[in-house]
């Protein structure tokens, strides 16, 4: 079945409706929340389209996957950590992470980051 989800803008934090807000408290994070906009329970079969909002100073893990990621910054700044570089990103950014890449976003001290990240679902 098709799905819908309408956007708004909620006090500078970026919310679809119909869309949980999940504060993520796992090791090698900092202040992360994820909504996932388009997945399983919207029943799409082959990816998963998610936003994650890192607070200022915020952190995702530095990790390597299989999967691979198509990433849209959407809000503040911050960097990217790909492998044994970094860049600086900027709303609308758009970044490819290989399968097995080492990486980590991260918001700058002073201003938070948000980004849309699409995956393959993996069976």
């Amino acid at each position: 079945m098709s799905e819908f989800h309408r956007f708004s803008v909620d006090q500078d934090k970026f919310r679809w409706q119909g869309v949980e807000a999940l504060p993520l408290e796992e090791e090698g994070l900092k202040n992360v929340t994820k909504h996932v906009l388009i997945g399983e329970s919207e029943g799409a079969p082959n990816y998963i389209m998610r936003y994650f909002h890192l607070e200022p100073g915020g952190h995702s893990k530095l990790e390597r996957h299989p999967q691979e990621h198509e990433v849209i910054v959407l809000k503040g700044a911050g960097e990217v950590q790909i492998a044994e570089t970094t860049y600086s990103v900027n709303p609308f950014d758009v970044v490819f992470i290989e399968g097995g890449e080492l990486h980590q976003f991260r918001a700058l001290e002073d201003q938070d980051l948000g980004f849309i990240c699409i995956i393959p679902k993996m069976a």
